[in-house]
């Protein structure tokens, strides 16, 4: 195996954590990079990781032999970066991460048009509802889907979405239509546990601001279980429209206290803060902008 490789599958598994962990990173076997790893001490006559049956760790040498690597692999990117800004053209990997709900839905959809328009561009998309540290986890860019007020990254505004208070029609028959932000309290909530606004839901009303303590039967890190938690008439959900819409549209959802409204979020690409915006990323942002000028949520009901 090539030193390239080598050192790709070391960094790999120190920033991983682990060898199954980079095997998927990478798309290789488990085998494949531990072979590599083994390579490389072999050749470099020193161990670079010390395994036991529960953890991994970096010694010293490797410690020192991955601050190189990374240097060595950052640079070997850069330089396909530096091709792009030259040429114009497009060349290299883009990492990117995206909330579960949102990537599956709206972004699926755009990767294969986007690989087919830059096919010197590879992707390694990974979907998760955390917030991410842009720089410090290694992406190029990240979808956002908050209110943004980290004003250390860059980023662009893609789209809009409501968040609103929905059950089904049957929970709503059996337990009451709330009428008052207060009556919510009373009444059973599927909770999104990453929810920037807790249990604490907070209103603009015609009277001005108004909140109400919920009290969840039930929390989940991920929206597509609340949603269908709520379609089983179990409580009512707090989720925005971009994962809610069909529902609402064909009636299996209806909006509560909708004179009530909560303030829209964003929907934004985040990327690094740099001198100089790579080709491969700005393409990917204005390709990003693009898709997104009439976001497929957006009902003309709505306004």
């Amino acid at each position: 195996m090539d030193r390239f490789r080598e050192m790709q599958c070391f960094v790999a598994v120190i920033e991983a954590g682990s060898f199954v962990a980079a095997a998927d990173q990478l798309r290789l076997s488990k085998a494949a990079v531990s072979r590599s790893v083994i390579d490389l001490e072999t050749r470099l006559g020193a161990r670079l990781l010390q395994r036991t049956t529960r953890r991994l760790s970096i010694t010293e040498a490797g410690r020192a032999y991955y601050g190189r690597c990374k240097q060595i692999l950052d640079e070997l990117e850069e330089a396909e970066s530096a091709v792009g800004e030259v040429t114009g053209h497009p060349v290299g990997s883009l990492r990117i991460n995206a909330p579960l709900s949102f990537g599956v839905l709206h972004l699926a959809p755009l990767w294969g048009p986007f690989m087919a328009r830059y096919p010197d561009v590879s992707l390694e998309v990974d979907l998760a509802d955390r917030l991410i540290d842009v720089v410090e986890e290694g992406y190029d860019a990240v979808i956002r889907i908050s209110r943004m007020q980290d004003s250390t990254l860059v980023h662009r505004r893609l789209a809009s979405t409501r968040v609103m208070v929905t059950a089904t029609p049957a929970y709503l028959a059996t337990h009451g239509t709330p009428e008052r932000v207060a009556d919510l309290a009373a009444h059973a909530v599927i909770a999104y546990s990453y929810s920037p606004a807790g249990d604490t839901w907070r209103f603009d009303t015609p009277d001005g601001p108004q909140e109400v303590q919920t009290s969840p039967r039930m929390r989940t890190n991920n929206g597509d279980t609340c949603r269908a938690v709520a379609l089983a008439h179990q409580g009512l959900v707090l989720q925005p429209d971009f994962l809610i819409g069909d529902d609402l549209a064909e009636g299996r959802l209806v909006e509560v206290l909708p004179d009530f409204r909560l303030p829209e979020i964003g929907v934004y690409v985040v990327y690094p803060s740099r001198r100089h915006l790579s080709v491969k990323v700005r393409v990917l942002v204005d390709f990003l902008a693009e898709a997104f000028a009439q976001p497929p949520w957006h009902r003309p009901a709505e306004g």
